[in-house]
Parts: C-alpha cells; structure tokens; sequence
C-alpha cells in the first residue's frame, strides 16, 4: 500500500521537470516513508512504553504503518490533483520557472501534510481506543509525530531532489546531500513565492 500510493505521488511530484525525475521521485518517496517507520521504530516503541498506553513495540511499529498507509492512500487519490495543478503551472524553461518550481514545491508540501493529518488521525483514534487515558493517547502521539517529523523531513532532504532544482542537471541523489535542511528550503520557497 505505501509503495503504491507514495510511489505514484512521488511521481507525480518529479513529472514537472522530467520523467526521469519523476521516475527517481517515484522509487525514493516511498523509501522515505519506510525509512522513517523503520528509523523510528524503536523510539516509537521505547515512547509507547514510556507513555504507558499498553502497545507492544510490535503493535507499535504496526499502528505506525497503519498510519503511513492511511496516509499513502490520500495520496494516490490527490495524484490526479497534483497531476492537474502540474498542467497549469508555469513550464520549465518559461519566464515563470522559478514561480512554478516554488508554487509547485510548496503545493506538494501541503498535500503531503494533509495526506500526513489524515494518515494521524487514525492513528490518534487508535491509540485513544488502546490507551487506558485520553492524555496517554494524545502525549504518545505528539512523541511519535515529532520524531516521524524530524526523521522524514531529514530523510526527505538526503534524498532529495524530488521536484529538483531547475537551474541544476535532473538527477537521482544530489552531491552534498547534507548541506542546507528541509526546513530552510521551505522558508527560502516561501519567501520567494511571496517577495
């Protein structure tokens, strides 16, 4: 189901600039989703307990699954939408490149949060059913989305491009996957968009 779902998206995400890129962001966004589940789930399990909500680290790293499928299939069912806002943004190589590249980058960074909110709800109203108090419940998820969160966006940047920059060569990983941060990039996006 995540290998669908987050795979097509993903290709989705690369179609702007190339199929190509739209291949390569096809294989690796469903590699940053599991990636993330597999880097977190001791923490979530060590958190689970911690928390006292009664799940295994099993049950843990399942119900996080659970979640990121959920989320995966919000995300084939936007594909269509994101293949529609990609029709009508401006092309590359146009004079709007640049505003295309941060509309299109900040587009899929709101889809991929819904798609996350939903795939979090459920996971909510699971841990509310398993958990012996709300609180538990609700403490034990906000652990877990923080670590998901920093994990995944971190990830996300090593790996990246996924829409990929239209001033550099398409390509599958960058060469300084380490330098600058998911959440700097989406800042200097904004800024763009807007300045």
């Amino acid at each position: 189901m995540i290998a669908l779902g987050a795979g097509v998206y993903g290709a989705t995400i690369g179609l702007w600039r190339s199929p190509w890129q739209a291949l390569y962001a096809g294989i690796k966004f469903p590699a940053v989703v599991l990636l993330t589940c597999a880097g977190n789930a001791v923490l979530n399990g060590i958190l689970a307990q911690l928390h006292a909500t009664g799940l295994s680290f099993r049950q843990t790293t399942l119900a996080i699954l659970m979640s990121f499928s959920v989320a995966s299939l919000v995300l084939l069912a936007m594909s269509p939408l994101a293949v529609f806002l990609l029709w009508n943004t401006p092309p590359l190589g146009s004079e709007g490149t640049t505003t295309g590249h941060s509309l299109t980058l900040l587009a899929h960074v709101g889809v991929i949060a819904f798609a996350g909110w939903c795939g979090t709800w459920r996971l909510y109203r699971l841990l509310k059913y398993v958990a012996p108090t709300g609180n538990r419940a609700l403490s034990t998820l906000l652990a877990w989305l923080a670590g998901n969160l920093l994990l995944g966006s971190q990830v996300s940047w090593i790996l990246r491009p996924f829409i990929g920059n239209p001033k550099l060569p398409v390509e599958f990983l960058r060469d300084d996957p380490f330098y600058g941060g998911f959440y700097e990039q989406v800042w200097k996006s904004l800024m763009q968009l807007f300045s």
